[in-house]
């Protein structure tokens, strides 16, 4: 275990039918890494993943989305899979949650069908991002500029596209939530992005 993220302490914000890989790779990266990561939910009690195909595990939920607040937290992690971040879009507390991270500054790591969450938040006008290919059209007409690359960082933002770029996602993660100062806040401005007309 090494420490660069003691001291950290990390959101992930899922609902029914996260991408169940998407939760617990991050996760897992997080926790050996020093974080402290708490699982966040409107669901109450057990939050159920979703494998593939088919229904995953469940898992119980560390704190409930009303009670749920930004500053608490250094860094928000987004799984994807399609049920999840759809659910979570037509979720206000969710979507609230999300631009409380953007407003503040802190970093957020989003992955597959995650960047959903980061349109409804509006925070990804004039940023470059990936995702999985069916929410590219999304991210372009949110005005974002989508490429399809493994990993993508601008600024405070981490983008990738799919279970199969978690190693990598997961150490972009880890460097750019260990970059950021206390209260998530980035230890330097990230450079100012042209915006995209």
């Amino acid at each position: 275990m090494t420490e660069q993220l003691q001291g950290k302490r990390v959101a992930i914000l899922v609902s029914h039918g996260f991408e169940q890989s998407e939760m617990t790779e991050p996760r897992r990266a997080l926790d050996e890494s020093g974080a402290e990561t708490v699982l966040v939910s409107p669901v109450s009690g057990r939050v159920k993943g979703w494998r593939h195909k088919e229904w995953g595990d469940e898992f119980p939920v560390d704190l409930a989305l009303g009670q749920a607040r930004a500053q608490d937290f250094d860094a928000l992690v987004l799984p994807g899979g399609q049920m999840n971040p759809d659910n979570l879009r037509m979720n206000s507390a969710a979507v609230d949650l999300v631009q409380g991270f953007i407003a503040a500054g802190k970093p957020v790591a989003a992955i597959c069908h995650g960047p959903w969450l980061l349109v409804e938040a509006d925070a990804v006008r004039g940023r470059r991002l990936t995702s999985w290919p069916s929410v590219r059209t999304d991210l372009r007409n949110a005005g974002a500029q989508w490429v399809d690359e493994e990993t993508v960082v601008d600024g405070n933002l981490l983008t990738s596209r799919k279970p199969d770029d978690l190693p990598a996602f997961n150490a972009e993660m880890i460097a750019l939530f260990a970059a950021s100062g206390p209260g998530g806040r980035p230890g330097a401005q990230p450079e100012q992005r042209p915006r995209l007309h």
